[in-house]
């Protein structure tokens, strides 16, 4: 019992210490620093997986993508993703453009799904396209960045 009470007496000291640092002296006490700015959070998940439904789909990669508030995450090239979503307003359908035959692709059916789920200027956005095959998929995603991982 008396191991205890030598022990707790260093504690009280030093919380009585802390407590004396922090003892107002009637001057005025700085606020803490404010933020510089509030900010709505764009943050995604980018999948493309192997399949035609998004919600079965087996995933072959996955990235995330932050973009505010500065360009970050696991996607290759953060900024140039980042700058894209910025030009659609965070409309990923408008990134991305349906195969059209602009390209020779054969017409195995062998579906890609690629999806786009998070937040964009703090509303939530959940968007998949699926595509016939890989080489459908590269030519939909040719225009940019985003999905390119």
């Amino acid at each position: 019992m008396r191991y205890l009470r030598k022990a707790a007496l260093p504690a009280a000291v030093v919380t009585g210490l802390a407590l004396v640092g922090t003892a107002s002296t009637g001057a005025a006490q700085a606020a803490p620093a404010a933020p510089t700015g509030l900010y709505a959070p764009s943050a995604l998940v980018l999948t493309v997986g192997h399949g035609e439904d998004a919600a079965t789909a087996s995933i072959a990669r996955a990235v995330t993508l932050n973009c505010a508030p500065r360009a970050g995450g696991t996607h290759p090239a953060p900024k140039a993703a980042c700058a894209e979503l910025e030009a659609v307003d965070g409309d990923l359908a408008r990134l991305t453009t349906m195969w059209a035959g602009s390209a020779p692709c054969t017409r195995i059916w062998d579906p890609v799904t690629v999806t786009g789920d998070g937040v964009w200027k703090g509303k939530r956005v959940s968007w998949s396209a699926t595509y016939g095959n890989e080489c459908e998929m590269n030519v939909g995603m040719a225009r940019g960045t985003v999905f390119s991982f």
